[in-house]
């Protein structure tokens, strides 16, 4: 419900620093080689982790649930399980930049349809697992503090390559 609290300005700045996330990901990893995008940061997780992941959550958690919220009455929401599904495709596999534009085209479509919701659309509810009630209105802070968090993991793995004197060339 906070969303609806935000003033329009407001709602409108949540939704263009929802779509800066990918360009972040773009300068964040500008140059990093694949084998520096295998090096994992602190909070273990590598730079091609952390961008498959984002893409996964963005399709099958955030997008999943937009529209359910949107064309269902009262959806029950499977919470989204990272580590299985990072386990189970084996993420340390794939490339960086897929992940990058896998999660681009997932953030592009979710903001489409945040972006073409009716006031009453934003008060549309279900029950997310592990969460409890959630609305539609719900959705833009929750990617937002998802957003900050890896935001700043990234960050701190960018500082630990530049002390080793890697990564960004």
């Amino acid at each position: 419900m906070r969303y609806m609290l935000l003033s329009g300005a407001d709602q409108a700045a949540l939704i263009e620093r929802l779509s800066a996330m990918p360009v972040f990901l773009d300068e964040a990893f500008r140059g990093v080689s694949a084998a520096d995008a295998s090096v994992a940061g602190a909070d273990g997780f590598t730079p091609v982790e952390q961008c498959w992941h984002l893409a996964d959550l963005e399709r099958e958690g955030y997008g999943v649930r937009i529209r359910r919220l949107l064309t269902e009455v009262d959806p029950v929401l499977r919470d989204f399980d990272g580590e299985r599904v990072a386990q189970e495709r084996d993420y340390k596999s794939l490339l960086l930049e897929e992940g990058i534009e896998a999660f681009r085209r997932a953030r592009a479509d979710n903001l489409a349809a945040l972006r073409a919701l009716g006031r009453a659309d934003w008060q549309r509810r279900g029950t997310q697992e592990g969460v409890g009630r959630v609305g539609l209105c719900d959705i833009p802070l929750m990617m937002a503090e998802h957003d900050a968090a890896h935001r700043a993991e990234i960050e701190e793995w960018k500082s630990g390559q530049r002390a080793k004197g890697k990564g960004q060339r």
